[in-house]
């Protein structure tokens, strides 16, 4: 039984991995959001509205909201990465959010109120392939060392 169990939990290494990654690079991006110079326009910030000026890495538009929907998303993969149910469930949930939120971005008129996070075009397309990556990575990893057992 104790090996069943060692190799339950390698078998869900790379999905805590990409969980605990994913969540750590959500973390880091929402604190770069409130660095000058790594954030263009930083003094053009808002809490959130359309209009806001602030650019990460001068291409993706960023208010305060953005950057705490950031950071939340990064705590929220660090602490799901403790098991591979909850890490599976960080991925495949938060891509499908990303997922509306590419859709969202897509559908809505980025000048107008609607836009509130705020998004830009560069933001939308990130957020499809965060949110396609995030899905793909919870469906896939740790299905193979699955097969493997059944075998």
């Amino acid at each position: 039984m104790m090996t069943r169990s060692r190799s339950s939990a390698g078998a869900a290494s790379p999905l805590r991995t990409a969980a605990l990654l994913v969540g750590a690079v959500f973390l880091v991006v929402g604190i770069l959001g409130f660095v000058p110079g790594v954030t263009t326009g930083y003094d053009a910030m808002t809490f959130a509205e359309h209009d806001s000026g602030a650019e990460l890495f001068g291409v993706f538009q960023v208010s305060v909201l953005h950057n705490i929907v950031h950071l939340l998303f990064g705590v929220a993969g660090i602490a799901m990465s403790r098991t591979a149910p909850t890490a599976r469930s960080y991925l495949m949930g938060g891509g499908l959010i990303y997922l509306v939120l590419w859709l969202y971005g897509l559908l809505i008129d980025l000048g107008s109120d609607a836009n509130f996070v705020p998004v830009n075009k560069p933001d939308n397309w990130l957020h499809f392939g965060l949110g396609l990556a995030m899905l793909l990575m919870g469906l896939f990893l740790g299905r193979a060392g699955g097969r493997a057992r059944r075998a």
